[in-house]
């Protein structure tokens, strides 16, 4: 009796301990959007690819997976990011995030920023059934979305894409 007692104490408290170590994205929004922010107000990135209609960023290990007219299709490992691009909205537009937010009636996040003529955003909606989240970052006619269990590594990975991204 006493060891089943000590062993679930130690089950619990390495539960806890667990649970302590993996903070959730609700604990991590104000730090992530800070990271977000900055990333956004910061220099772009030199361009490593290109489309017809744009030069962008690609972080190491992240490939393009399929290119068609205003999406590229991104590959890092099993992930997969959509890079969606208006070449006629400018980087103060507002018409891409407008659009986005009404295809949700409520986002876990939503934050906007604004530095130097551009407009950002980072939108986080919690997917069903504990499969991480939604995830969409974007600059004027410029958004990334993602499927991630990593909201803060992936939203400042993607704002450096889309923040790279220039319109030829």
């Amino acid at each position: 009796m006493m060891k089943s007692k000590l062993a679930f104490a130690l089950v619990l408290m390495g539960a806890f301990l667990l649970s302590a170590c993996s903070s959730s994205f609700p604990e991590q929004k104000a730090e992530i959007k800070e990271e977000v922010a900055n990333t956004f107000k910061g220099e772009p990135e030199k361009t490593n690819n290109s489309t017809k209609d744009i030069d962008y960023y690609l972080p190491a290990g992240v490939e393009v997976e399929e290119e068609q007219p205003n999406n590229v299709l991104l590959k890092d490992g099993s992930k997969t990011y959509i890079l969606f691009y208006n070449q006629h909205e400018k980087e103060d537009s507002k018409v891409v995030y407008e659009s986005t937010v009404k295809q949700q009636s409520a986002w876990d996040a939503n934050e906007t920023f604004t530095e130097n003529g551009k407009f950002g955003y980072m939108l986080v909606k919690k997917l069903k059934e504990d499969h991480g989240y939604q995830l969409i970052v974007g600059i004027g006619g410029v958004k990334l979305t993602t499927e991630t269990e990593n909201v803060k590594e992936d939203a400042e990975a993607m704002m450096k894409i889309a923040n790279s991204v220039t319109v030829k």
